[in-house]
């Protein structure tokens, strides 16, 4: 190849970039700041202060409704388990009237439809070595699973001001007797509040 061709390819690029930009910056000037705007605060403006969750120690029911019982939990049981769960964060039910924490609940049973696929396969070959010649076969087997799911779902508010504070949910496995119901309902509450404080 010429080494004149690429000079001169290069001598074009830089003298196109020595040509006048027909483009100039332009902008409009802001509009005028209102009138309040120098003499008042806006705190929207501003992120939302941290939370202290340290400083919340003792809970009660929201607007003082306990949970609802149903054909699978009695609401003493309901009570007890979450009452246990929130003990182990750290959450003490208020003995007098005044408390840091409002806290409400809701769940319920879901019947879900989960499927299984398993492949069942199988090689006859004839030969010496296996591998002259043979034959494989395969058959998806797939099973369906009815199960119930519990759902189970905490609200936190804060009880000077009301405004939510947290939430967690959480979902178990709740086939079988009264019992391991029960223990569903006390794993899905503990799982629920994994998370509490958030970090």
């Amino acid at each position: 190849m010429n080494p004149v061709v690429p000079l001169l390819l290069l001598a074009v690029v830089l003298a196109a970039c020595q040509s006048h930009n027909p483009y100039t910056a332009q902008s409009k000037p802001l509009p005028p700041a209102p009138v309040p705007a120098g003499s008042q605060l806006d705190l929207s403006a501003y992120p939302a202060p941290a939370r202290d969750y340290a400083r919340y120690r003792s809970w009660t029911w929201r607007d003082g409704q306990q949970p609802a019982g149903s054909a699978w939990a009695s609401s003493a049981l309901v009570q007890e388990a979450l009452s246990n769960a929130l003990d182990q964060r750290g959450l003490r039910p208020a003995q007098s009237g005044s408390a840091d924490l409002e806290v409400s609940t809701e769940m319920h049973l879901e019947r879900r439809i989960r499927q299984v696929r398993e492949d069942y396969g199988g090689y006859y070959g004839h030969g010496r070595y296996w591998h002259d010649y043979g034959m494989w076969g395969n058959a998806p087997l797939v099973r369906t699973y009815e199960e119930e799911v519990l759902i189970v779902r905490i609200d936190l508010f804060d009880a000077r001001d009301g405004h939510p504070l947290w939430s967690g949910s959480a979902e178990m496995l709740s086939d079988g007797s009264q019992t391991e119901r029960g223990k569903a309902l006390r794993a899905a509450l503990r799982r629920a509040l994994e998370n509490y404080p958030p970090t």
